[in-house]
């Protein structure tokens, strides 16, 4: 038992992972060599996490899910139940593109929805929401709210998860947390 996070005693951790401390991880899942898990992070059953991987801290990862190599999520990104991330554009089972991984980036705070499917190379901007069964095969800006297949955007999100809606010069007020934003040239920005 680590003293620093918490392994159900089902989970597989391979020898040179790095874990952060408050982290538990949960039944049947499999933390694979030099991936690199932060602090305070949940990992739900039957996860993989590959070689390589990298989570920031807070990281909450549903059941189901595989974050494969060239997967990045920073710091309080949410990944929805049976969610998929893929690796390789044009795979094929008889031309090993091992090495040739895309590289995926999920910013601060992004939120997945369940049995949404993430194609590889594209990054998903900071707050954006993806919904589920949503198929992602373009960059998300920050804040987009992206909804089905392919995901086409339809509308913006505050920080805490809430549909933005804008009046006439172009401000709208978080209904949980009385956060403000503004939408000017068809990007989203939180006032201080």
């Amino acid at each position: 038992m680590n003293d620093q996070y918490f392994a159900h005693e089902t989970a597989v951790i391979d020898e040179g992972a790095q874990i952060g401390a408050g982290t538990k991880i949960w039944h049947f899942s499999h933390i694979m060599s030099n991936c690199r898990i932060g602090r305070h992070c949940n990992i739900g059953q039957n996860v993989v996490v590959s070689p390589q991987v990298v989570l920031g801290n807070n990281v909450k990862v549903q059941n189901n899910v595989s974050i494969y190599t060239g997967v990045i999520c920073e710091d309080d990104v949410f990944l929805g139940p049976s969610m998929v991330f893929t690796n390789v554009v044009n795979p094929r089972s008889q031309v090993n593109r091992r090495g040739q991984y895309a590289r995926t980036l999920v910013k601060k705070g992004a939120s997945i929805g369940a049995n949404a499917t993430i194609v590889c190379g594209h990054d998903i901007g900071e707050y954006a929401f993806i919904g589920a069964g949503a198929v992602v095969t373009k960059d998300v800006p920050p804040y987009a709210l992206v909804v089905g297949n392919p995901a086409r955007q339809t509308g913006w999100m505050s920080e805490y998860g809430h549909k933005l809606h804008f009046d006439a010069n172009g401000l709208a007020l978080c209904p949980e947390s009385g956060e403000k934003y503004k939408l000017e040239n068809n990007r989203v920005s939180k006032l201080v």
